[in-house]
């Protein structure tokens, strides 16, 4: 009796169209999902295996290699590899590309690497040596490492070793990644608000019926959202010791804040998952989310494509934030593909918001996903005081940005040993960089953006590409000297104004360039909650999430910043970015106030802002986006093409708009010139689509690129749903 031939079709973390076709030996036990090794051209690459099926013979002509290795790792759930094809398919990448995101290289594959720990031993000399006494009083009821106990006992390498062989001490190996803590589901339990109570009550019955359910948290700044939502996540654990539950958040600074207090509620710390985070780490954490070791993750958006072996809740936190869309690689927004992950893994999912989005307020408003509310703050905690600083009556000084009622408000605040925020979302010292002897505006080399200058560090900066150089003493153009001149104001110089007013105030500037990393900015925190801050100047990083007990008055220097612009969410951005600032004022037992210095207070967003009728500002909104047909009553995609020549990417454009299939409910706008037309050398164009909501806009994208023919130095970007328009 012939063996059966079993086909394994592999799918590759590269972007490839589709996956390919391996035999599999008798001896190797393959399942659909498995993670394997297989030979690729000249190499062997890791992937997974897509689907099995069987064959009566090997076609004629067709040389099937073999499977070389099965990873032992949990093969990748029939829910996962359905996310990927989705995602694949509608951010038209492809499921190759996705599963790139999925994996943390071959070795979170293996079991974790093992190191030598000593313990006391049963047989220990009555009558010791001083150094062997010291061993014994230095381990303890502990495990060490050698190198550890010899530097901590003062005793050699060598004498631990005679201490293994006689039975002093015991030798054994233990895993490097450890399983992480088990989190204890009923531990410090707090006293909730009734508002707060009917919410999470309502959370905890969703997870109860373990089934997919989108809800909306709708709470304002400092009503205790995220309190609520650890009932569900209790919930969630308490319910099956096999549940795993996922958090997302937008930025690293936030995160910091949750993992201190996941630990404080449930007695151990999630795993954490996000840029900052090292290598080892990724794989300790890829490997227990995978083993369904680590019940609670917290991470950034990337963070949705772990292996979870039992995900019963998701958590989008911040879910309006528009750092949950990926502009790199493959362009995805983390909180719409959460929603998708969710349903495919039967899961609850909670979007949790003091401002939400457009898209989530129409979902929840047309019963697609249920809404709960938290009017208010708990305790007797109230929102600040919103007022407006009109500079057209109040202007600041010549040269200085913080006009009078603000200096004097910031005055009565620091007489009172209270907190001052100063909100100011750009970073460095000044955002332009003139010569005044021949007016050229310094730029980023081969890119159309302005360089920003940095005068702690002494050097002109491209936030847009990351290029950077010294300043120079003479203007590159005309050559003369002592003639460049910084145009407007970054945190840099806004600190400076702040010390000339507040000599004595003790000052610091909290943005990415001063807090680069996670330690850097739980130290600031904890120097801002201890009160060994006066005045905090900040950009949106300060924005977001933070409850400082003594902070009492918000000072908006530029309300105005990004009210206007071709970006159709402008208006919407300024809204949530002005409440959120806003909203870190009086969040303890103090009155808190925020004051906003605009030219335009009439501007519905602001006016809205101070009416406090977000409903009002929300209802103009979606009248102007049903008006257009935008989102989230269309839906819109981006074409970037970019060349190395501008004659190049103005005919590669017009070649690829020509071929547009027809198709009724589409609209196409452009080729046109973009905010930053030349970019890290590659000049560029763009192209605006915008849809029916029922179209299956990626397939149709898919489509019109399919039928496009590129030369080697031509590329074309789609993005659908873009959130960038630059």
């Amino acid at each position: 009796m012939m063996n059966r031939l079993l086909l394994a079709r592999i799918l590759f973390p590269m972007p490839v169209p589709e996956p390919f076709d391996y035999l599999i030996p008798d001896e190797l036990a393959v399942t659909v999902g498995s993670y394997v090794l297989a030979p690729l051209g000249t190499r062997k690459a890791v992937g997974v295996v897509w689907e099995i099926c069987e064959l009566p013979e090997i076609p004629e002509g067709r040389k099937l290699k073999q499977i070389i290795e099965v990873f032992s790792t949990r093969p990748m759930s029939k829910p996962q590899r359905k996310f990927v094809d989705f995602v694949g398919k509608y951010t038209c990448t492809g499921a190759g590309r996705v599963l790139r995101m999925c994996l943390a290289g071959e070795q979170a594959l293996a079991p974790s690497p093992q190191q030598v720990r000593l313990t006391k031993g049963s047989t220990w000399p009555d009558q010791a040596s001083e150094a062997r006494t010291r061993v014994l009083e230095t381990v303890g009821g502990q495990d060490w490492a050698p190198g550890e106990l010899a530097k901590a006992a003062g005793v050699s390498a060598g004498m631990l070793n005679a201490l293994v062989k006689t039975g002093g001490l015991i030798r054994q190996m233990h895993d490097v990644d450890a399983p992480f803590d088990v989190p204890d589901p009923g531990q410090a339990l707090v006293q909730l608000t009734p508002s707060q109570d009917i919410a999470a009550k309502a959370l905890v019955q969703a997870v109860v019926t373990r089934k997919y359910a989108p809800v909306l948290l709708d709470g304002i700044t400092g009503s205790g959202k995220t309190e609520v939502y650890f009932e569900a996540v209790a919930e969630a654990l308490a319910q099956n010791p096999e549940h795993q539950v996922l958090i997302l958040l937008p930025e690293i600074a936030l995160t910091q804040d949750v993992l201190a207090r996941f630990a404080k509620r449930f007695g151990a710390k999630p795993a954490e998952w996000h840029s900052d985070v090292t290598g080892a780490q990724r794989r300790r954490v890829w490997r227990q989310v995978a083993a369904g070791q680590a019940r609670i993750v917290v991470g950034a958006r990337s963070a949705l494509f772990l292996p979870f072996a039992n995900l019963a809740l998701i958590v989008v936190d911040e879910e309006h934030d528009s750092s949950f869309k990926q502009e790199e690689g493959v362009l995805y927004h983390a909180r719409d593909m959460a929603v998708v992950r969710a349903q495919g893994e039967q899961a609850v999912i909670i979007l949790a918001s003091a401002t939400p989005s457009l898209e989530t307020l129409q979902n929840a408003a047309a019963g697609r996903y249920a809404h709960l509310v938290l009017p208010s703050r708990p305790g007797i905690s109230r929102l600040p005081e919103v007022s407006a600083i009109d500079l057209r009556e109040h202007p600041a000084p010549k040269n200085r940005w913080i006009s009078g009622p603000l200096q004097q408000a910031m005055a009565e605040t620091l007489a009172k040993g209270e907190q001052v925020l100063l909100y100011l979302n750009r970073r460095g010292y000044a955002p332009l960089t003139i010569c005044r002897a021949c007016g050229e505006r310094i730029k980023t080399p081969h890119t159309d953006a302005y360089l920003v200058e940095h005068r702690r560090t002494g050097r002109l900066v491209c936030h847009l590409t990351g290029f950077s150089m010294p300043k120079p003493d003479k203007c590159p153009s005309c050559g003369v000297a002592d003639s460049l001149h910084a145009v407007g104001p970054g945190v840099e110089r806004l600190s400076e104004e702040v010390a000339q007013l507040f000599p004595e105030a003790r000052r610091e500037v909290f943005s990415s360039d001063t807090t680069s990393n996670p330690a850097q900015i739980r130290s600031l925190i904890q120097r801002m909650e201890s009160g060994q801050i006066d005045i905090l100047i900040g950009t949106q990083i300060a924005a977001k999430g933070h409850n400082f007990p003594k902070l009492t008055l918000v000072g908006v220097i530029d309300a105005d910043m990004g009210l206007s612009g071709a970006d159709l969410r402008a208006g919407e951005r300024a809204y949530q970015t002005l409440i959120q600032v806003a909203g870190r004022a009086g969040r303890a037992d103090l009155a808190g106030r925020a004051m906003l210095q605009t030219h335009q207070p009439e501007h519905e967003a602001l006016s809205a802002l101070l009416a406090r009728d977000r409903d009002r500002f929300v209802a103009a909104e979606l009248f102007i986006r049903q008006q257009m047909g935008f989102p989230p009553f269309g839906r819109l995609a981006a074409i970037i093409v970019s060349a190395n020549s501008e004659q190049k990417v103005i005919r590669a454009a017009a070649d690829f708009a020509a071929l547009a299939p027809a198709a009724s409910g589409i609209e196409i706008w452009g080729p046109s010139e973009p905010v930053f037309a030349v970019v890290r050398g590659r000049w560029r164009r763009r192209l605006l689509v915008r849809s029916e909501k029922q179209t299956d806009l990626s397939a149709y994208m898919s489509d019109w690129k399919r039928n496009f023919r590129a030369s080697a130095d031509i590329r074309i970007k789609l993005d659908i749903d873009p959130y960038s328009f630059f």
